[in-house]
């Protein structure tokens, strides 16, 4: 099989589709019921996290605009409300208060009024912010701090009601309301407990080694990720750190491979080399979720960092498919 590089047809036509979504002002949004609406466009996540270790002080906040034909003002409230999940290995998500994924059952937090919309200088659209503490969030559920653990996700979700009594959702924003980096509203925030890292702690350089795991079938090398120095640095929040990484030989690569320190579990998001080989479906590094390395809480040795992944766990090619490898990152 040959592995197949995206092609700059498909990247220069995602970038036209881009350019037209900016120059689309209007609100004309694709909902389930409605062909003309509201949105909540998302201008900024100040704090979507909660600190194990300082809950009473961690707290839920965006910025926010009221996106429609008329600057926002159609808008009469904003609901709040949130629900809490744990992942319970071999049984699944459970749910506080009960639900599923499909059926949501949740407790509102808060309500925001019209007239806690203002107006911004740099938009022609009202603006607000939602703030919501943890002590908020775990009277609104009946909990105690006790009773969060590391990794928890409370799940925040926002209704938009306007003057004609509409209402605005997860449920009928279609999915480029809710996914795309225009709209940018996804009235849907998940809100994961997480244990804070050291800004110092595994940064600087390191040697990459792949420790176990098959070689490369294609280009014929030893091992399936090239030993090299690299240079780990503080990703897009306090607990990921990335990195470059080079695969097959260094004939592909990722510029900032990451992994996450998620309070004692050493995890690798979902990300690939940006190559396949089967259209559509492309080669993604995952956690090797029956084999997770672990780190201690509190530690300031970074000294040695493993990390165990499942190479092309989508199976795109035959030849790397779900194979299990570890990497050893050894501080210089």
């Amino acid at each position: 099989m040959k592995i197949l590089k995206y092609s700059l047809g498909m990247l220069v036509g995602m970038m036209m589709m881009f350019t037209s979504c900016t120059d689309f002002v209007e609100p004309r949004i694709p909902y389930t019921d409605f062909n003309t609406g509201l949105y909540l466009r998302t201008l900024a996540r100040q704090s979507t996290s909660f600190d194990l270790f300082n809950l009473g002080t961690s707290r839920f906040e965006i910025d926010i605009e009221a996106v429609d034909a008329d600057g926002g003002r159609s808008i009469q409230n904003v609901v709040v409300s949130v629900r809490h999940r744990r992942l319970i290995p071999g049984v699944g998500n459970q749910y506080i208060p009960s639900g599923t994924a499909t059926q949501v059952n949740d407790v509102v937090v808060k309500t925001l009024s019209a007239s806690e919309f203002s107006s911004n200088p740099e938009s022609r659209f009202i603006g607000s912010k939602i703030t919501v503490t943890t002590p908020e969030v775990l009277t609104a559920l009946g909990m105690t701090q006790a009773q969060v653990q590391a990794r928890d996700v409370f799940e925040f979700r926002l209704e938009a009601t306007d003057v004609n009594g509409r209402v605005f959702n997860d449920v009928n924003a279609s999915p480029d309301v809710k996914g795309g980096l225009f709209y940018a509203s996804p009235f849907l925030y998940p809100v994961e407990v997480v244990c804070p890292l050291l800004s110092t702690f595994a940064v600087g350089q390191y040697n990459l080694a792949q420790t176990s795991g098959p070689g490369d079938p294609f280009f014929g090398n030893a091992t399936r990720f090239v030993s090299e120095v690299v240079t780990l640095a503080v990703g897009n929040f306090n607990t990921q750190r990335i990195f470059p990484i080079k695969y097959l030989g260094g004939n592909f690569s990722n510029s900032a491979f990451s992994i996450n320190f998620s309070c004692g579990q050493i995890l690798k998001p979902a990300q690939g080399p940006g190559v396949g080989c089967t259209a559509g479906n492309p080669i993604i590094w995952s956690t090797n979720n029956s084999d997770i390395p672990t780190y201690e809480l509190g530690t300031t040795d970074d000294s040695v960092i493993v990390i165990r992944i499942i190479d092309d766990a989508n199976g795109s090619c035959g030849a790397l498919a779900n194979a299990p490898v570890e990497l050893t990152l050894t501080k210089l």
